[in-house]
């Protein structure tokens, strides 16, 4: 038998090992999604970077939307292994994983695996190829729409806010690695300056994007306090408003720093990267914990 955890916070699903599964399987799938898709929309925004630096992101871009198809296939296998209470054997039972796959998830599946695989044209070069990749970019996000607590009232708004809050929020954490690289070339500070001006934006809507999204969910501060979904959100804004002075920090002193020349700023500029997306690893985890085991609020009574 499998220990299972009990915690007294409303809404909150029995987790054992099978739940511990779903969430590791469901953050490494967003991180995969995350990377592919903000890869692709940082090469069209920022076509001026380096050309081996463009290099290396399409290879990275490419790889994790491998990797995220390949996850997409565990995610579909864990989630038959939960329904049936079959263990392994649900996995590979075919009748369960057509039941997984006529369900929600299996839509969302679908959509995204179609993206991924669009976006997997970044490897070649062309206008067409480019404009496919960016369709597939959005379809990835549009993806998400389609399962967890999008699916309830207000259903277009909220498909609307979350696609918002993943396509910005896939262009932050697809920026990690091509501006690790940048910082150390010689003009590279040019490159961070404007991703500055040019994330400003984005994040506005990403903030703003995902506020609406879990006032709808949540609705009232008792839904916050007292329920699981509200506790694991309220963790998860910690970590975002972590992650957003970070930001800042970059934007205030280590991108001027570097653009002045001080002596080790470029190694400061790539420490705090390197946390901010360890930060963002934590965001997925939390995320994964909010759509696996926890119902929303809006959703109990």
């Amino acid at each position: 038998m499998t220990p299972e955890l009990s915690i007294a916070f409303e809404g909150l699903a029995t987790i054992d090992a099978w739940a511990l599964s779903a969430i590791g399987v469901k953050a490494l799938g967003y991180a995969m999604a995350f990377l592919a898709v903000g890869g692709a929309l940082f090469l069209a925004v920022f076509p001026e970077i380096p050309p081996d630096t463009a290099r290396k992101v399409r290879l990275v871009t490419a790889a994790a939307s491998l990797a995220a198809l390949i996850d997409l296939a565990l995610r579909v296998g864990i989630r038959a292994a939960r329904i049936s209470g079959m263990g392994l054997e649900g996995m590979i039972d075919l009748r369960m994983v057509q039941i997984v796959w006529e369900s929600p998830l299996g839509t969302a599946a679908f959509v995204e695996a179609l993206g991924l695989i669009l976006v997997l044209l970044v490897l070649v070069r062309g206008t067409v190829a480019g404009a496919a990749t960016l369709v597939g970019a959005t379809l990835v996000a549009v993806a998400f729409t389609e399962v967890g607590h999008s699916l309830g009232d207000n259903r277009a708004f909220l498909a609307a806010l979350l696609t918002l809050h993943i396509l910005t929020g896939a262009f932050w954490v697809g920026s990690f690695y091509p501006l690790f690289e940048v910082a150390g070339e010689p003009e590279g500070h040019r490159i961070l300056y404007r991703f500055g001006q040019v994330a400003m934006g984005t994040v506005a809507i990403l903030a703003l994007a995902g506020l609406g999204f879990a006032w709808i969910a949540v609705g009232t501060i008792t839904g916050l306090t007292q329920t699981a979904y509200g506790v694991t959100l309220l963790a998860k804004i910690v970590f975002v408003a972590m992650l957003l002075g970070l930001a800042a920090l970059n934007k205030l002193f280590f991108v001027p720093a570097l653009r002045t020349g001080e002596p080790g700023a470029a190694r400061l500029l790539k420490r705090s990267i390197a946390f901010e997306a360890a930060l963002v690893l934590v965001i997925f985890v939390a995320t994964a914990t909010l759509t696996s085991v926890t119902t929303p609020p809006m959703n109990l009574d």
